[in-house]
C-alpha cells in the first residue's frame, strides 16, 4: 500500500473526501516527525511507538575500493509494534514473547 492508497482507504472509511484524507494523513506524518525531531517519542496505544535511537560513530568499508571511512554518529527514528498490531498481522491471540527492558 502507498501513500494514496492509504490516503483512499482513510477516506472511505472515514466518509471524507480524499483532499481531506490526505490533509490529515499530511498533518500526522507531519506531527510524529516534529515531536521526533525533538527527541520526543510518539506512542499509539495498541498500535506501537515511535522514537529516536543513537547510532555510535563506526568505522566502515566503500564497497568499490575497500578504503577504510568514518561513518558518524547518528540519530536514526525507530517503530516498537504495540501488541493490537502484532496480534492482528500475526492472525493469532498471543503476539508472542514479550520483551522487559529495564
Amino acid at each position: 500500500m502507498n501513500k494514496s492508497d492509504l490516503v483512499e482507504a482513510i477516506a472511505k472509511s472515514a466518509g471524507i473526501s480524499k483532499s481531506a484524507a490526505a490533509r490529515t494523513l499530511d498533518a500526522i506524518l507531519e506531527s510524529i516527525k516534529k515531536s521526533l525531531k525533538k527527541g520526543n517519542p510518539v506512542s499509539l496505544v495498541g498500535f506501537g511507538t515511535f522514537s529516536v535511537g543513537k547510532r555510535a560513530a563506526r568505522a566502515g568499508r566503500n564497497p568499490r575500493t575497500g578504503a577504510t571511512i568514518k561513518i558518524k554518529a547518528a540519530k536514526v527514528p525507530k517503530f516498537r509494534a504495540g501488541n493490537k498490531l502484532k496480534v492482528a498481522v500475526s492472525g493469532t491471540d498471543d503476539p508472542g514473547p514479550s520483551i522487559t527492558r529495564r
